[in-house]
């Protein structure tokens, strides 16, 4: 049969990074692909705690029906500890929690975004975001990643050729794929340029928690004084991705469409999995977990960079210095083949790392990088992984 799929969905590819993955079912295979948090990063004891005495003490309104904008409760303790703790969020924010943080994304996308509307993204950027954004047939418009943040000269040229742009997407705080923080000055200059182009800014930041080194930067969302930021965040890589517990905070009238925009597709996330996040930061020491998760996360880095300086850099590799987050952002050589690269690795040398375009608003520009994670590999097969990457990079960037 010819299936009729929608224009949407047609030019979908499937995701390169779950592609590489599929490859982690060779044990001889060590994955610096993956963007998963360290195993050793979740509170398990805490977590069976909580879900038995929430299903002993609560079953009913932990199996029941909810509000699609979310658990009360929890609504109640984000917008007082986002508030509190991050200054972010005002009287005339609203606060929705939804099934991820990349839920964030397809809904803003869903309410703000017309077949053929531009969308700015950075360049690269998160796939999952990106993809979202295509389903729903946005034109892709990337503006270059600098080790301080996003080109605000090239911002400001997207912004004066498509003054009808939807929205700006960015991730300031340790970018997936590339690591880089936005600096302050930056931050502004974005808030400034979105108010004086009449252009919302989606600022997505599951990794704002997870700085292990350097000075905190507040969020965009901080100078927020104009309806003009819809904040996400998400509960994935602070305590646990299978709970699927993210939520937005924005203007009203936005989060009001993605409400209705919810309705259509999940009704309301887990109220479960949202009991247990309020339960969490209700009954647990909430600072000291996430102090736990950045010393965990600061030596999992500074192994990976200095194999880095060890078995790459000697061959001609660069990458971004981080200072939290999960992903470190490799750079070949000009000239060398980076799909062959990371084909050839997993292939032959069984060490699997993401090809740079999968994160590139347009997969077809040409891109020397690859994305290394090391939240996810034991230190061992860090260790294993690196050493052979070295081997097969000195070999083929001779």
């Amino acid at each position: 049969m010819n299936y009729p799929f929608s224009d949407n969905v047609r030019s979908l590819n499937p995701s390169a990074i779950r592609e590489i993955l599929k490859y982690a079912a060779d044990p001889e295979v060590v994955s610096l692909s993956a963007g998963n948090p360290a195993p050793e990063a979740f509170p398990v004891e805490a977590i069976q705690t909580i879900t038995a005495r929430l299903l002993a003490e609560r079953p009913i309104d932990a199996l029941q029906y909810s509000t699609t904008e979310g658990y009360g409760p929890l609504r109640a303790r984000l917008r007082e500890y986002m508030s509190d703790k991050h200054h972010v969020g005002s009287d005339d924010d609203e606060i929705l929690i939804t099934a991820g943080a990349q839920q964030v994304m397809g809904l803003a996308a869903k309410a703000l975004v017309n077949r053929g509307d531009t969308v700015i993204c950075e360049c690269p950027s998160f796939v999952g975001a990106l993809n979202s954004f295509r389903a729903l047939g946005a034109q892709l418009v990337g503006v270059p990643v600098m080790p301080d943040g996003m080109d605000m000269d090239a911002l400001e040229q997207t912004l004066k050729s498509h003054p009808h742009a939807r929205f700006i997407y960015t991730i300031p705080n340790f970018q997936n794929p590339s690591g880089v923080t936005m600096s302050w000055e930056k931050r502004v200059h974005l808030y400034e340029l979105a108010k004086r182009y009449g252009v919302l800014i989606l600022e997505d930041n599951p990794y704002g928690e997870l700085r292990f080194e350097g000075e905190n930067v507040p969020a965009v969302k901080t100078l927020d004084k104009d309806g003009l930021v819809l904040y996400a965040g998400s509960f994935s890589k602070v305590l646990s991705p299978g709970l699927r517990v993210g939520y937005a905070i924005g203007p009203k009238p936005v989060l009001q469409k993605m409400v209705v925009c919810k309705q259509g597709e999940d009704v309301h996330t887990t109220i479960l999995s949202q009991m247990i996040c309020d339960e969490f930061m209700k009954t647990c020491d909430f600072e000291a977990h996430l102090k736990g998760l950045r010393d965990l996360y600061r030596h999992k880095a500074q192994l990976m960079l200095s194999l880095m300086d060890r078995y790459l850099v000697p061959c001609g590799v660069t990458y971004n210095p981080v200072q939290g987050g999960l992903f470190v952002w490799g750079t070949l050589p000009d000239g060398a083949d980076m799909p062959k690269f990371c084909t050839l690795a997993v292939a032959e040398h069984k060490v699997a790392v993401v090809p740079g375009n999968a994160f590139l608003p347009d997969e077809n520009e040409p891109c020397q990088s690859f994305r290394l994670n090391y939240s996810t590999p034991t230190d061992e097969d860090m260790v294993k992984g690196m050493k052979r990457l070295g081997a097969f990079a000195a070999d083929f960037l001779k």
